[in-house]
């Protein structure tokens, strides 16, 4: 791995738990995710058209696939992740989606990419996934749990984290479509997606910008921010090594739900930040 795409995924992961918290603290529902992905694609747009611009995109049809495919998957991802913060905190929720993320993309990129892991990278992937067991609890206890399901929506999250990672890994490194891009007509078409929930709730869209307009604005710049970034590294970099590292907004989101939440921090959540950190620190000098 470089240092570029280490240092491009550590500020992704900054960015990625700054706007969680920001929808956490808000307690944000579908028509949310609406606003901020159509004010996402004004925000991106001039960048758009200027790649369009400078560079020629040879854009085929069957382009269409992926990029509808990852729409839906990230709209289910968001959609997910919202039902979860609605009911259980930031620093159980948002660890437990993220986390259970690396482990069925490594397991995909491995036996389907056909990329192969170092013993080393294979040792702190275990380890970041113990580390997040560790935060969350057993992910078998809570399937078997009808008492919260906030935690089944995040575990639902971490699925469709691995699916829609392996469809844009596909679509920057194989299709060669630029992250920016890719990421844009992804929220474009999220924003088609949801357009006929959210035209039947414009009370709640004037809600939202007349007492959350700074939140919104946040979650519309910093969210396509996240993923740009991880998408531009994952260009050279194996899914193996950009998934896990990624996780390191687990332990930024953990610190915003404990410090600006008043969520709790027990022993066992300190012991799993200290395994992800490990594993962090491995996995780099892999």
């Amino acid at each position: 791995m470089t240092s570029i795409g280490f240092i491009l995924i550590i500020f992704s992961a900054i960015c990625h738990a700054t706007w969680n918290y920001t929808t956490k603290k808000i307690k944000s529902n579908t028509t949310f995710i609406w606003l901020f992905s159509a004010i996402s694609s004004v925000i991106y747009l001039p960048f758009v058209l200027t790649l369009l611009f400078v560079y020629k995109i040879n854009f085929q049809f069957f382009f269409i696939f992926f990029i509808t495919g990852s729409a839906a998957l990230h709209s289910a991802y968001f959609i997910l992740l919202n039902k979860g913060y609605r009911s259980g905190n930031l620093s159980v929720i948002y660890p437990l989606a993220r986390g259970t993320g690396p482990l069925f993309s490594t397991v995909i990129a491995i036996v389907f990419l056909k990329e192969s892991a170092s013993p080393s990278a294979i040792v702190a992937i275990l380890l970041i996934i113990s580390g997040i067991v560790s935060i969350t609890g057993n992910p078998a206890l809570i399937l078997n749990s009808s008492k919260d399901n906030s935690l089944i929506y995040a575990f639902l999250c971490g699925l469709t984290i691995a699916s829609y990672t392996i469809f844009d890994k596909i679509a920057v490194s194989t299709l060669m479509l630029p992250p920016i891009l890719l990421d844009w007509l992804v929220n474009l078409g999220r924003v088609l997606l949801l357009t006929p929930y959210a035209l039947r709730r414009r009370d709640q869209l004037k809600g939202l910008m007349l007492y959350h307009k700074k939140e919104v604005l946040t979650v519309a710049a910093l969210s396509p921010l996240s993923y740009i970034l991880v998408l531009t590294a994952m260009v050279s970099t194996p899914v193996y090594y950009v998934a896990p590292i990624r996780e390191l907004s687990i332990l930024i989101g953990t610190f915003f739900g404990v410090r600006f939440l008043s969520e709790d921090l027990t022993t066992i959540k300190l012991m799993g930040i200290c395994l992800m950190v490990i594993g962090i620190i491995t996995l780099s000098l892999a």
